[in-house]
């Protein structure tokens, strides 16, 4: 994509009454306009809000807002031009549950208050398998913290991604904790009973990898009952 694309979609979002685009500065030097205020000042109602962290075109949060009416979806990613995407669909859609925030991942703790989340979906993230790149592994202990403080009590998270490694990290992590998996697979296209909402869409990157016949994982786990300071 050119440089004149990226900048024309970046200021097509400022735009969209369903995109929100803070500065760092916003998110880190003061009290978050939206923090613990989600539901009532963006969504508008009382629904469940579900995420989905480094959400790409959009896709996913799009599918999933058509066909759960009855929850919220807000897309997160850093790079506004590619989420520019699923915001204009929505927008054509009429869909009201749906919304997109560019900021980074790892202020995800100061966006959103303690217990204002339900679920968390983490869609194709880079493994970061080299050593070197594991603080930027987006289920390492530090971000499992930042989810388990806006997650509520009980709350879901749902991994699905081509990576063996960070499926297999993942689970090793969870099970060395003694949380509750309540589901993993290492490939959901060839499982029978796989949830219908795992394989009924596939992103943009997922097509891609199942064309070089990658397999396709996902599990899902929920925090215990204990929150973190």
């Amino acid at each position: 994509m050119g440089s004149k694309n990226k900048l024309k979609r970046f200021n097509q979002n400022s735009t969209f009454t369903n995109v929100v685009q803070p500065s760092r500065e916003e998110i880190t030097e003061t009290e978050y306009v939206f923090k613990g205020k989600w539901r009532k000042d963006f969504f508008k109602n009382d629904k469940p809000i579900v995420l989905e962290l480094g959400c790409g075109k959009g896709e996913y949060s799009v599918y999933l807002a058509q066909n759960y009416p009855d929850k919220n979806f807000l897309g997160i990613d850093i790079k506004g031009a590619r989420f520019w995407f699923g915001a204009k669909e929505a927008l054509e859609l009429g869909l009201d549950n749906v919304g997109f925030l560019r900021t980074q991942i790892e202020l995800i703790d100061r966006v959103f208050g303690e217990n204002e989340i339900d679920e968390i979906w983490i869609t194709f993230p880079d493994p970061q398998i080299k050593f070197k790149r594991t603080k930027h592994r987006l289920t390492n202990p530090a971000f499992l913290d930042r989810y388990q403080r806006v997650l509520k009590p009980n709350g879901k998270v749902h991994l699905k991604t081509d990576s063996e490694f960070l499926h297999g990290y993942t689970l090793g992590l969870l099970e060395g904790k003694g949380w509750e998996v309540d589901y993993a697979h290492h490939d959901v296209y060839g499982n029978a009973y796989s949830p219908k909402h795992v394989t009924a869409i596939q992103t943009h990157y997922e097509r891609l990898f199942m064309s070089k016949d990658k397999l396709i994982t996902y599990l899902s786990f929920r925090f215990p009952n204990v929150k973190k300071g």
